[in-house]
């Protein structure tokens, strides 16, 4: 019997004057009576409108009337028919504005539970290690290079379809974004190692330290491999260029959670990475990237945590979930207010940041409101730590060692649209690459674009 209740099944979590001082999961997961519950809030829609919101195109309302029957190892199969990290995206994915925004459910209430019963289904699909399906080898062999969210999509769905696939990755540990961005509390390390090990159960390679356009460039790599796609993702940070950036104690947002995720600084002295969070610690920017830098820092050790963001509350770009995590750990806003200069102390490090008080005025390119500055609104907040979380711009690094591939002048990788094709043959990009940086799922949609058109050029030849 259906069940018709208005809400979503609540997620149990940590309390927040618990969590705010450890690194552990926040949300805990369902149950198996949760999410056999939340099931059944699922209408099973004959035009399954909540499948068109997934960009990687998971047989939603299929998965979930496995969980309404209690078969979760063939709710599992179901996702991963599409899904290459379905207990990642079942965790950071924005469902809200994605498959959940479609969901005919959520017309009268909330829209049915869909990440969260993800999350249960593959969670419980590795803990029983269910069988990947054997593959039939087509004796092709693509090149990716990036081992994030795109380059992890496309390699899984090329080896489904029996190319075997190399894998590059700079750094020295695979996963991108996923290990080096997202913080333990919203993405544990350990999961995204158990996705990353089905990929090399099915036969994927993964070569650690192989920084392309420094041990090869993109054509040597194409003399050895029928195609290539790159999803080196976006790791180069942006400033905001103003005086006293350089000064002790101001981070981008990149160093700073590289250091406490992937170099496991939250760990100390167990891992020998020290971060220096002072009493107070201001956060520059209001996406997702901000929420987990200020939630960190708080984590980290300091008192107070304000985000300073330059549009109002309504233009918040990050998840509302991440939102009001933040809000219930402690962590401070301030609105409309932007830094023109930090200063520092006599040992070199910031001690106090100088802003201005902005307003809205008419919409830019992006559609939000432009913020101004108001007048003689200028004041001083004392800071110790400073992080800058206003976006990052993709690693120039491939562009600069094959001049025939074209970029924006901000640098992203140009691709034709609906084909990830880029100017050079049997080249494919996809992910932060080419569109900057953004979500997860949208570079996992666009690691499976780039497999199916790396197929078909493959298969045509």
């Amino acid at each position: 019997m259906a069940n018709m209740q208005m809400q979503k099944t609540p997620m149990p979590e940590q309390k927040p004057e618990i969590r705010r001082h450890n690194f552990c999961e926040v949300a805990e997961g369902y149950t198996a009576e949760m999410a056999m519950n939340e099931a059944e809030r699922c209408l099973n829609c004959k035009n399954m409108p909540c499948v068109a919101g997934c960009p990687v195109g998971v047989k939603i309302p299929t998965f979930i009337d496995w969980i309404k029957k209690g078969d979760f190892a063939e709710a599992y199969k179901v996702i991963r028919g599409t899904s290459s990290l379905p207990a990642i995206c079942g965790r950071v994915c924005p469902q809200e504005n994605q498959c959940e925004k479609n969901c005919v459910r959520g017309i009268k209430g909330e829209p049915v539970a869909i990440g969260r019963l993800e999350r249960f289904v593959a969670d419980e699909g590795m803990r029983n290690q269910v069988e990947v399906p054997a593959i039939e080898e087509n004796g092709k062999k693509v090149a990716v290079i990036g081992s994030g969210p795109a380059g992890l999509s496309c390699a899984g769905a090329l080896r489904q379809k029996g190319y075997a696939v190399d894998v590059f990755e700079a750094l020295h540990t695979p996963g991108g974004v996923l290990v080096y961005g997202i913080p333990e509390f919203r993405l544990p390390k350990a999961l995204v190692n158990k996705e990353i090990d089905t990929l090399r159960q099915m036969g994927v390679n993964i070569q650690v330290n192989r920084v392309v356009g420094r041990f090869a460039t993109l054509d040597e790599l194409l003399a050895d491999y029928d195609a290539a796609f790159i999803g080196s993702g976006a790791g180069l940070p942006r400033f905001q260029n103003i005086p006293g950036e350089n000064l002790g104690g101001v981070y981008s947002a990149n160093e700073f959670l590289t250091r406490i995720n992937l170099m496991k600084a939250y760990d100390f002295p167990n891992h020998m990475t020290p971060v220096r969070v002072g009493k107070r610690a201001a956060v520059i920017g209001g996406g997702n990237v901000a929420m987990d830098a200020a939630r960190c820092a708080l984590r980290m050790g300091a008192e107070e945590v304000t985000i300073v963001y330059r549009r109002g509350e309504a233009e918040l770009p990050a998840r509302a979930e991440e939102i009001h995590h933040a809000k219930e750990e402690g962590v401070q806003f301030r609105f409309l207010t932007n830094p023109t200069s930090i200063q520092g102390n006599e040992t070199g490090y910031a001690c106090s940041m100088t802003c201005v008080e902005m307003e809205l005025g008419e919409p830019d390119a992006s559609g939000r409101r432009r913020p101004v500055v108001k007048e003689n609104s200028e004041f001083t907040m004392p800071v110790d730590t400073i992080i800058i979380a206003i976006g990052n711009s993709p690693n120039p690094l491939i562009p600069q060692t094959t001049p025939e591939l074209k970029t924006q002048k901000w640098g992203g990788i140009v691709v034709e649209e609906n084909t990830c094709k880029t100017s050079m043959d049997r080249v494919y990009a996809g992910g932060d690459a080419v569109t900057g940086a953004a979500t997860v799922i949208l570079a996992m949609g666009a690691g499976k674009q780039g497999a199916e058109e790396i197929h078909k050029l493959l298969s045509e030849a």
